[in-house]
Order: structure tokens, then sequence, then C-alpha cells
């Protein structure tokens, strides 16, 4: 077992610093001139000479490669949201080709199973269903899914995507001289989004400054931030662009007659105060807003300006953190004097690059992923790289409950159930019964994901549950069954078949002599078929499979 599983599970074989008082924001990234547009393999080698330097000014020894195998579960789960297949194993490591790594990663890119795991990423993110007090979160969260998937799928720029979020009706039906009109059933699911806030301006407007410019505002909605330069006004100014909400609760009237939506509005009065303020950007300029316009879209058009860099900083830094656990600003939401970026000319570099391919989030994950540090083992092997936003070494990430499922689904050999469900809990019952109860055990899946931490219930869960119990049954697993059954494999043979399905490795030399010593003397109840069970129980509850490294 790897020397760093005893540091995550345990389970194993036994508010941004953000404006002046003139309402500029501070720590700008330094604006270059006109930029060459680089290709991802380029810009993989700007990640590369970034992190370099500054291993080469901090003396860091980087971890060595990773191999193939390790590789390719690392990007299968990153990618697709589950282990890969002991098929696709064989494949990759037979396949002798240098470009071998980026042909996977192009080709998973156009698959469903990465549209169905960037879904459940993005959803995620957007509606947290771990988070705050609202009890509709997960509902919200699944209503996103068909608007997010279609976007995924026609591969939509993260500008793009952002602004039709922004300008979303936000009741699903818009009004046009007093009277409500239908919108199109495709774009309806997205309304979910100002749901899942309450159709509160407050709560949007922390919302869109935290996910899409990476500042965490909601800090000065109450009063200006003790150690951060920027004032409870300047938050209300922002929630401002989205006082013509109408809360839950005072629901607009329809059809005949229209009571709360108001889309041109743009004053707001701060909550316990009497003073009202005006909509206003974050950097302090004031919109300039034409007459029945939805003051929604001019603030949209500000926050995916090209020239603003924090859009594309904000969006790189998040999808940054999603292949390495934590981004290079970290936490990702709260930039500040006292938490700079650790790679700050590597943060510019990328946003602008970003920009420049138009916000091509596939272009972004195949510079991420062919750079140097992606394709590092997870296995520390010098002092020096356990600071961990050095990136010279690969980080341990918890999985998320649909990963998890899915790997369990898959290792188990109930393929049918992985590969119909490339956008959540839909299918077979027994297989949305299982979803539906691990979810909710592990729905406080961390936003940091090197430092996750399991529950009792959790691993009692995963030890003691029915999908386990069915895996590890000789009459209802499927790959267990197979392996215990076949005539062409002997025993060391039958258990590296259990390691490739779980680990996606073979037996190490120290594994084998124990485990094939284990299983010929049957174990407890002296039978060889129930020791191979035994045996797939403790890998498939082990810290090796149930981590991403």
């Amino acid at each position: 077992m790897r020397s760093r599983w005893s540091r995550a599970l345990g389970m194993g074989l036994c508010c941004l610093g953000l404006l002046t008082s003139g309402g500029l924001l501070t720590a700008a990234p330094k604006q270059a001139g006109p930029d060459k547009v680089l290709d991802a393999h380029a810009l993989a080698a700007r990640i590369d000479a970034h992190l370099q330097a500054k291993w080469d000014r901090n003396k860091v020894t980087p971890a060595p490669p990773a191999d193939d195998a390790e590789f390719l579960r690392r990007i299968s789960l990153d990618l697709i949201g589950r282990i890969p297949t002991v098929t696709e194993l064989h494949e990759f490591l037979d396949d002798k080709s240098p470009d071998k790594r980026s042909r996977l990663v192009e080709r998973l890119l156009e698959t469903h199973g990465y549209v169905g795991h960037f879904t459940v990423v993005w959803r995620d993110l957007l509606i947290p269903q771990g988070a705050g007090n609202n009890q509709f979160a997960p509902q919200f969260a699944q209503q996103m899914e068909s608007w997010l998937t279609k976007r995924i799928q026609d591969n939509a720029g993260y500008d793009t995507m952002v602004r039709d979020l922004l300008t979303a009706e936000p009741y699903g039906f818009r009004v046009r001289g007093g009277q409500p009109q239908a919108v199109n059933p495709a774009d309806r699911s997205v309304v979910a989004f100002y749901q899942a806030n309450e159709n509160k301006p407050e709560n949007v407007a922390a919302t869109v400054s935290r996910l899409f410019l990476g500042v965490k505002l909601e800090c000065a909605q109450c009063h200006d931030h003790p150690f951060n330069r920027y004032s409870r006004a300047q938050f209300w100014e922002l929630a401002a662009f989205f006082s013509g909400l109408t809360p839950q609760g005072a629901r607009p009237r329809q059809p005949g007659g229209f009571a709360g939506f108001d889309p041109t509005r743009k004053q707001i009065k701060i909550m316990g105060t009497e003073r009202v303020v005006d909509a206003k950007f974050l950097d302090g300029k004031v919109p300039k807003f034409e007459e029945g316009v939805d003051v929604r879209t001019v603030l949209a058009d500000w926050i995916v300006r090209p020239d603003n860099p924090y859009f594309s900083r904000a969006a790189v830094n998040y999808v940054w953190a999603q292949f390495f656990g934590l981004g290079i600003i970290e936490p990702v939401d709260e930039p500040s004097d006292d938490n700079p970026p650790s790679h700050p000319e590597l943060l510019d570099e990328m946003a602008r690059q970003f920009a420049l391919n138009k916000y091509d989030i596939k272009y972004l994950i195949k510079a991420i992923t062919a750079s140097r540090a992606y394709q590092l083992s997870s296995v520390v092997s010098h002092p020096t790289q356990h600071d961990a936003r050095l990136f010279a070494a690969v980080q341990l990430k918890g999985m998320a409950p649909e990963q998890l499922l899915r790997s369990l689904d898959l290792a188990v050999g109930n393929l049918e159930g992985t590969s119909r469900f490339p956008q959540g809990f839909r299918g077979r019952p027994a297989f949305n019964t299982m979803a539906f109860e691990l979810r909710n055990k592990f729905a406080n899946y961390s936003d940091k994901k090197t430092e996750y931490q399991t529950s009792i219930l959790q691993a009692l869960a995963l030890m003691n549950g029915r999908l386990i119990g069915d895996a590890t049954s000789l009459t209802r697993s499927g790959t267990l069954a197979a392996v215990a059954d076949s005539p062409f494999l002997d025993t060391e043979g039958k258990l590296n078949a259990l390691f490739l399905a779980t680990l996606s490795r073979k037996m190490k030399p120290n594994e084998a002599a124990r485990l094939v010593r284990y299983v010929d003397g049957g174990g407890p109840s002296k039978d060889g078929d129930k020791a191979l069970a035994d045996v797939f129980w403790t890998l498939l509850n082990s810290s090796e499979f149930i981590l991403n490294h």
C-alpha cells in the first residue's frame, strides 16, 4: 500500500481583499499586449516552465512520472468519472505509441462519459448540495442537469454558458406586454440556479461574485469587512443588478398578470437601512443602461468581457482545482493580499490563453492534463514534495459520490449500471436506490478534495452497505463469481484479476506472497472462494480504491 494512504481515510487493507476606497480591484493581473494564441500543448509547456522555475527557486525535487496504469486510472476518474475497465487498461498498456496519453484525452473528451461527469462537476459548482440550509438544493441540482448536458455536449464557450445562465428567465417564462410567454423547454431548467438562491438579489449576487469573479463578497453583506477592503455598499451595488427578482414566497402571478419580476429595475435598499444604492460594477464603474434593457444583461456582458481578467482567472482556477485537488489560489474563491496565488504569472498566462481560445473548456483540460505536473506520481519520494501548493507530486483526492458509485458499480460487474447513467441516478431501480443512499451519506463531499474525511456512517456504508454486500457475494457479484469460477486461472491469477478490476494494477510481490497463502488456506472459514471474497471486500474498502491518485 502506498506510503500516504494512512494519512487519507484510514479504511485500507485493515472574503477576497478586493476593492479599494476608490472602487478599483486590487492586485489586478498585469495586462499584456497582444498575445500569441497558444495551442493546448504549447500552453502545457508554459505550465511546465512556470512550475519548474518555482521548483528551481525552492530547490524542489519533483516526483517521478506516473506509470501508464496510474495515469489511466487518474484521467479516467477525472474525465469520465469512473475507474477504467480491465479491457481499457490492457489496451492502453499494450499501446506503445509515444502520444497515446494525449490521444486518450482527446478520445475521452468526445465520450458520453465526459459529458455526464462534467455535468455533475458543473452542477455541483453552481448548486452545491451539501452547503447552506436549502432543503431543495438536490432537486434544483438535478433540474440543472439537462441544461448543462446540452451545453457540454455542444462544447459551448464558458462565457456563453455564464451569460446564458445569468440572463435566463428566472421563473421559466418571460413577460411581454404584461403577459407571460413560454420559454424554450430546453432552457427552462436553468431557472433552478435562481431558485436555489431563493430568487433573493443578495443570494444571487453573492453566488455570482464567488463563482464567476472568484470573489467571496457575501462577507460584506451586513457590514464592511474589518480586514479586506470592500464595503457593504459595494455588495449591495452588485445585488442591485438582481433587484427585479421576486423572492420565493412572493411568486409572480401567471397567466393574466405579472406581480413581481422587473428586469429593468436597477436600485435596491441596503438591508436594515433606508439607504438606496444603484447597480454598479465591482470595479467601481457606473454601467450605461439603455431604456428597457434587462440590467442583468449589462452585468453579464461586463463579467464575460475578454478584458475582465477576473472572470477567466476564476474559471481557470476552478478547473485547475478540479484536476489537482486545490487551486493556484486556495481557497479558490478567496484571493486577497493575505492569500495570493501560488503561481501568479502562471494563473495570468492561463487566463489570457483561455480567453484567447474563446473560453474553450476542453482546450483548458487538454493543456492541464498534458502538463508534466498532472502526470507526476502521487507517491512522495522526496521531502520537498510535501508542500501541495508547489504541485511537485499529485495529491490524493477524495472521490465525489458519483465517481465512487460508478467505480463500485463497474468493479463489481454491473456494467449496464455504469454505461447508462451519464447524468446521475437514472435507470434500474436497485441502482437508483443505492445511488440515493450513497449520495445522502456522502453529501458532505468537501470542496477541498485533498482534505477529504470520511464519517463513521460513510465508512459503515462502504463496509457493510448493500452495494458492498452484493459486490462480495459469490451469487450476486458478476466480477467475483466470474473470477472464482474461472477454470483458466490459478490463485494468483484470480487475485490479479480482482486487483485489476478494483485498483487497476496487479499485485506487488509482497501482496502476492501474503494473499495467495491466505486464499489457498481458505481463510477463517477454510473455504477458498470465501477467502477470495474476503480479499475482494478488502480491496473495495481500501483507501487505494476509494481515492483518486
